[in-house]
């Protein structure tokens, strides 16, 4: 098989070791708007977008996309902005990988505010926490029986009132009004089986592309 050019675009979802240890390929920072654009005029086979600005830059429009897929370019998202753009555009041909595109199609989550955060752009540290990582770690804390129900849903409520660059695991907890026990339990689940739900959906999404080209 001929060598397929592969552009990701990535950034704190994913270590890029991590990345570079599932697929070779290109990788770029967090997408913005025109990246895309930029690239058709030599146009990579994949284009696989994984993270993405939001609010300090515009964002990667629909419009580039759907430009690219035009072009003949297979576009894959998933973990984060991907995922979201995937939901919107899985219709026109976009390829959506993983749990956070699916929640997104399937309408569960609905912003841009639940994949959100912010990190250092040096090292690409999270300095926050993604709202759907923190709703997916609560909901198998309930499948445990750490906590119930009404407990979820106090944890998820909080976590949406705070603002994403503030939203992290201790200030949702310190703020839910849990018994103090509960929340002693909660972050030793966390501590010892939480899950990154964008990282996961981040490799995931590696992954496809690397049996794509098998």
């Amino acid at each position: 098989m001929d060598q397929k050019r592969i552009v990701v675009f990535i950034g704190p979802s994913l270590t890029l070791n991590d990345a570079r240890n599932i697929l070779d390929a290109d990788y770029q920072p967090p997408v913005a708007r025109d990246d895309i654009s930029a690239l058709l005029n030599d146009p990579p086979n994949i284009i696989c977008i994984i993270d993405g600005v939001f609010h300090h830059k515009p964002a990667v429009s629909h419009r580039e996309v759907l430009q690219a897929l035009k072009a003949g370019v297979t576009v894959i998202g998933g973990s984060s902005m991907g995922a979201l753009r995937a939901a919107e555009l899985d219709y026109a041909g976009m390829i959506g990988i993983g749990t956070v595109y699916q929640n997104y199609r399937d309408g569960k989550i609905e912003s841009d505010d639940d994949v959100a955060i912010v990190f250092d752009p040096v090292t690409n540290e999270l300095l926050s926490e993604a709202l759907v990582s923190m709703s997916y770690n609560f909901q198998m804390a309930e499948k445990k029986g750490i906590i119930t129900h009404i407990d979820f849903k106090k944890l998820y409520e909080t976590a949406k009132n705070i603002y994403y660059p503030q939203r992290n695991y201790l200030r949702v907890l310190s703020a839910s009004g849990l018994e103090k026990n509960k929340i002693k339990k909660l972050e030793t689940f966390l501590d010892h089986e939480g899950i990154d739900i964008k990282a996961e959906d981040a490799k995931k999404a590696l992954k496809y592309i690397k049996d794509l080209l098998q």
